[in-house]
């Protein structure tokens, strides 16, 4: 069984910056994608940012040029360098990741809060 484990959300100033950080730990074989996903209150899940094995990257658009997502696959570890922070930004962010072969599993979820 694979178990997440998300840190590094918190509180901060508008335009400040956090860093997340999700590890996988486990029975691990091979991971193909790795991202984030949000959700604040009252809204649908959203996609964040993904990142595959090979290093390729997507982004949603509010999110370009602010947020960085990269991983260490040695480490099964994926990290979101969040920069430049709104409070529109403020939600859960729930990392999650794509086996292959295998269902999606998600991390627990972190809360991030951005004060105006």
């Amino acid at each position: 069984q694979v178990q997440l484990v998300e840190s590094g959300g918190g509180l901060v100033q508008g335009g400040g910056s956090l860093r997340l950080s999700c590890a996988a730990s486990g029975s691990i074989f091979a991971i193909n994608d790795m991202g984030w996903y949000r959700q604040a209150p009252g809204k649908q899940r959203e996609l964040v940012a993904i990142i595959t094995s090979r290093g390729s990257t997507t982004y949603a658009d509010f999110v370009k040029g602010r947020f960085t997502i990269s991983r260490d696959n040695a480490e099964n570890t994926v990290w979101l360098q969040m920069n430049s922070l709104k409070p529109d930004d403020t939600a859960v962010y729930y990392c999650y990741i794509q086996e292959n072969g295998y269902p999606v599993t998600w991390g627990q979820g972190t809360q991030v809060t951005v004060s105006s």
